[in-house]
């Protein structure tokens, strides 16, 4: 198949790149380097059935030649980011989602959302199933990422609805891997880098708040499974296993080896307290599961970032 995957140069984006050219698709990178880091996408300039287009989803979109298949995954995605870039996470929620709907209708092709488990908000349901409408703050400073992938949600089921577009969503919780930034403020690459200048590990809040942590290969593999689906309705993906933000410091630690101290402050605003996906649908639609645990993950993506990637 030939398929556009925006936000190309992104964590998520360039290790799905990289999946589908490793199953002999032909891809077509999208990105606008907004919070993408050309170097995630380097090694595949001069692949054969690889294509980058430097362009703005929230524009005008347009691929020259056939596409089976449209995955929209541009989007900021750590609260360091769409605080910085409110509007254009808006933007990118709404118009890139229009553009990007569009232009797969025109091809024929199918269309993944990449969503999040942010749709739940601070939920009052634990752990969260795909049947849950959430619990969101539309005028708090994480709302203009939750609410644009809310509104991506509905757009998505309206194509589908009204238009018959051949769509997927895909929720995700928590991921992590190589090719996060080290400062891009989620909880996973900012351990790591503290810890590996021996730094203390900052902890918002008393630390007991939840998160389910899932390695970015296990994610591909589930995503990739429910875009060959005939599944329209979203679709958790993200691995179970709960943990405080304390025990995973204090995992970052053992994993590196460090001497840091864990230390505490403010809780910002609007930080859901639990998330943990329900995976039930996932497991009985996709026959998916993640594999990956927590101490594993945290061992590969130490190998593969050098302790100067990671402490810069």
């Amino acid at each position: 198949m030939r398929v556009l995957v925006t936000g190309a140069a992104g964590f998520l984006g360039s290790h799905l790149c990289d999946r589908l050219l490793a199953e002999d698709h032909r891809v077509v990178g999208m990105d606008n380097f907004l919070t993408g880091n050309p170097a995630n996408i380097a090694h595949l300039r001069k692949h054969p059935s690889f294509q980058f287009v430097l362009h703005d989803v929230a524009n005008f979109v347009e691929v020259q030649g056939p596409l089976d298949g449209v995955l929209h995954f541009a989007s900021p995605a750590s609260p360091v980011d769409y605080l910085d870039y409110p509007i254009q996470t808006l933007k990118v929620g709404s118009l890139g989602t229009h553009k990007a709907l569009g232009l797969s209708r025109a091809k024929g092709a199918r269309f993944l959302l990449a969503s999040t488990s942010e749709v739940y908000g601070d939920p009052l349901v634990h752990p969260q199933p795909e049947s849950y409408w959430g619990n969101v703050n539309p005028v708090g400073p994480r709302g203009v990422y939750d609410e644009a992938k809310r509104f991506a949600e509905a757009l998505t089921m309206a194509y589908h609805r009204y238009h018959k577009l051949d769509t997927r969503i895909v929720r995700i919780f928590n991921t992590y891997g190589p090719r996060m930034r080290p400062h891009d403020g989620r909880a996973i690459p900012t351990f790591l880098r503290q810890a590996l200048a021996n730094e203390p590990l900052t902890v918002f809040g008393d630390g007991s708040q939840t998160r389910s942590f899932c390695y970015a290969d296990d994610l591909i593999r589930g995503l990739v499974a429910l875009a060959q689906s005939g599944e329209h309705l979203p679709v958790n993906i993200g691995n179970p296993i709960e943990y405080t933000l304390v025990e995973l410091a204090q995992k970052v630690i053992d994993a590196a080896g460090s001497t840091s101290e864990i230390v505490f402050e403010a809780l910002p605003v609007d930080d859901p307290k639990v998330r943990q996906p329900d995976i039930t649908r996932a497991r009985q639609l996709l026959g998916w599961e993640p594999q990956v645990s927590l101490e594993d993950g945290l061992r590969r993506m130490l190998q593969a970032n050098s302790r100067e990637s990671l402490s810069v």
